[in-house]
């Protein structure tokens, strides 16, 4: 296979490339080859260590044959099939071991195409079952500051990330809880921050704002990914599950990022033994092979919509690739790599030794905080004056250009390998980060 020419830059014209300053790249472009493993292969034939499992999806690390067999099979044999009124075998294998391995038990699953796809149907499932259950003036929708979940008008409105939304009109009456980064009460904590479950209560202020009647659900992230790894306070989540309780307000739990073994449990909700009534999901579903998301659902909240005529459709929603046979063959090969190795927990045998080293990093030029969850790491810097997240890009370029693959947001740098990384490559992250700190200092 014939490298890209990198001297030619006309050939990158075409491509409008998401969430990237397209004119920045294309004059400087950093261009991957292959992968295998843990590491990206540069079309100048570096060897790049993936420090955040491309984009927080490639769970099971790079160039699994078992995957890419199962697809190349599953092509030959029916490359596509209809869900709407129709199916085929593959979508119900893949929803029925999904449903096995359920946070929290939530295991009717409806199939999307990406994470956006899965916020947008939560928050629409959310707003039927309020509608079926006789609360038809709930529709109202909450997320949270700094939450990032996706970029469809839903995902955007409930969204609470500035640049995401500052050009685009939202959902009426959407509304937002404060975040819970805490810098100078929480700076440098190890896992779970210990103050802030005061913050919670915001959710009794906009119910006491816009009256419970009115609101139909609540999205956040139990581990903010996105923005930067922001943790829930101790306690948080159960008192933001207990007020959505009192009120009869829907709980999303957004685990695009931190779903499949992430923490070093199979979910988030597993890890904090909180239970909401839907959970989102998508990247390591397949291993970020094929574009797939997915929405688990509470018994509660699918069995409400499943009433009327037994010939009326229930939910008026899907996509034509809702359950696409190539994806559903792509995520069962992933969940038997998953089982196989013990790639859902394995996380938690190696936390500890994340964590130090993540720590290790604390006193460098700039660093102003290192948070930390299961093999997730955020480590902000402080910005320059008048420049805010130029010094981080610096670091993740330099990164890149010595070895190893980032994850850049504002002025944090965030990690998360795939769940096959050994204490050798968490070594040499911290190795390569630590130089990029000083030179950029």
């Amino acid at each position: 296979m014939n490298a890209p020419q990198t001297t030619n830059r006309a050939h990158l014209d075409a491509f409008w490339m998401p969430f990237t300053a397209n004119r920045q790249f294309k004059a400087d472009p950093r261009l991957l080859a292959s992968a295998a493993g843990m590491h990206y292969t540069a079309v100048d034939g570096r060897s790049v260590l993936d420090g955040t499992a491309g984009l927080w999806c490639v769970n099971a690390g790079h160039g699994r044959k078992e995957i890419s067999e199962a697809v190349g099979k599953q092509l030959a044999t029916l490359d596509f099939a209809p869900t709407f009124q129709m199916g085929h075998p593959l979508a119900f294998d893949f929803a029925t071991r999904l449903a096995e391995i359920a946070p929290g038990g939530l295991d009717r699953i409806f199939f999307t195409n990406s994470g956006s796809e899965s916020v947008d149907t939560a928050l629409k499932i959310a707003i039927a079952y309020q509608r079926a259950i006789g609360q038809g003036t709930r529709t109202r929708l909450l997320g949270r500051e700094r939450g990032y979940h996706g970029v469809g008008f839903g995902g955007i409105s409930v969204g609470g990330i500035v640049n995401n939304r500052r050009v685009f009109p939202q959902v009426p009456g959407s509304d937002h809880l404060r975040h819970t980064l805490d810098i100078p009460r929480n700076g440098f904590s190890r896992g779970v921050p210990e103050y802030g479950i005061e913050l919670a209560e915001d959710l009794e202020r906009l119910v006491a704002l816009h009256g419970a009647e009115t609101i139909a659900a609540l999205i956040i992230e139990p581990v903010a990914g996105s923005t930067g790894v922001i943790l829930p306070p101790k306690g948080y989540l159960e008192r933001i599950r207990a007020i959505c309780d009192k009120y009869g307000i829907v709980l999303i739990f957004d685990e695009v990022i931190s779903g499949f073994g992430r923490l070093g449990t199979p979910f988030a909700v597993d890890y904090f033994g909180v239970v909401p009534d839907l959970v989102t999901a998508a990247k390591g579903l397949t291993n970020g092979v094929v574009p797939m998301g997915a929405v688990f659902s509470s018994r509660k909240i699918h069995d409400a919509l499943m009433v009327g005529p037994e010939n009326a459709i229930e939910l008026f929603h899907g996509y034509t690739y809702s359950g696409n046979p190539a994806a559903c063959a792509a995520g069962l090969a992933t969940l038997d790599i998953y089982a196989r190795e013990g790639l859902l927990t394995r996380g938690a045998e190696l936390a500890s030794y994340w964590e130090d080293a993540m720590h290790s990093l604390k006193g460098l030029p700039n660093v102003i905080d290192i948070r930390n969850i299961g093999l997730v790491a955020g480590i902000e810097l402080q910005s320059r004056d008048g420049a805010p997240g130029t010094r981080a890009y610096d670091v993740f370029v330099d990164c890149f250009k010595t070895g190893l693959l980032t994850r850049v947001t504002g002025d944090i740098i965030a990690l998360s390998p795939p769940l096959i990384v050994e204490k050798s490559h968490i070594d040499t992250i911290v190795s390569v980060l630590g130089d990029a700190l000083k030179r950029a200092a």
